[in-house]
């Protein structure tokens, strides 16, 4: 196994952090900080601007990132936004943590309870921020791989046969080869075959492998 890298652990957190904010001087302000915590940042003067990043990059996002919103911002505000990143990214694997005047915080509550990772009052504290940003990243770093796994095993699962699905379904229930043959009206050497196949394609080397593999799949908490 890959041992992990300092920045998946205690040190500095892997990928990038989006700053969607109109207010020049507050933008310069969060840059500052975060490259004083060691943090990644890149600025977007507006949400038009940020939009155009990510429609640039079909496989976004391809490292850990998080954005900063500014709920109130010219033209697209950032709810606007978020609700749009929320289509695009229904499983957030890009966690938002919004910044709020007095008045917002119940767009920000609301925004909470659609999936935004965190929201922080204006003044804010400097470093609860930049932790929280940090741990934002972190939580992408987790949520892409996740994805990513996923994928690859749907990958797998849709390159399996019908027949090559009943025999998993049987040996997932921890049926031997007489049974299952006996079960599809089919041959002993066919469920071999039809069996082999199948954790050649699924990437496994026993059942116990491939009911780990389907089981990791069905973890929301992994």
């Amino acid at each position: 196994m890959t041992p992990a890298r300092d920045d998946e652990c205690t040190g500095t957190p892997p990928g990038t952090a989006c700053i969607v904010e109109d207010d020049d001087a507050l933008a310069d302000a969060l840059q500052f900080l975060f490259a004083s915590r060691g943090l990644r940042s890149r600025r977007f003067d507006c949400a038009e601007s940020f939009l155009e990043f990510v429609a640039a990059q079909p496989r976004w996002p391809a490292e850990p990132s998080c954005v900063l919103l500014d709920v109130r911002m010219r033209q697209i505000s950032g709810v606007e936004l978020f609700d749009r990143l929320c289509e695009r990214d229904p499983g957030h694997a890009v966690p938002v943590l919004f910044l709020t005047g007095h008045g917002d915080i119940g767009m920000a509550v609301e925004a909470l309870k659609k999936g935004a990772f965190d929201f922080f009052e204006k003044p804010f504290n400097d470093n609860r921020l930049a932790d929280r940003v940090g741990e934002a990243l972190r939580c992408s770093q987790t949520r892409i791989r996740r994805s990513s796994h996923e994928a690859e095993h749907r990958a797998r699962l849709a390159r399996l046969s019908a027949r090559e699905r009943d025999v998993m379904a049987l040996v997932l229930m921890g049926k031997r080869n007489k049974l299952i043959a006996d079960e599809l009206g089919i041959s002993m050497r066919t469920v071999e075959v039809h069996r082999s196949s199948l954790f050649a394609k699924m990437e496994v080397r026993s059942a116990v492998e491939l009911a780990r593999l389907l089981a990791h799949d069905d973890d929301p908490e992994r």
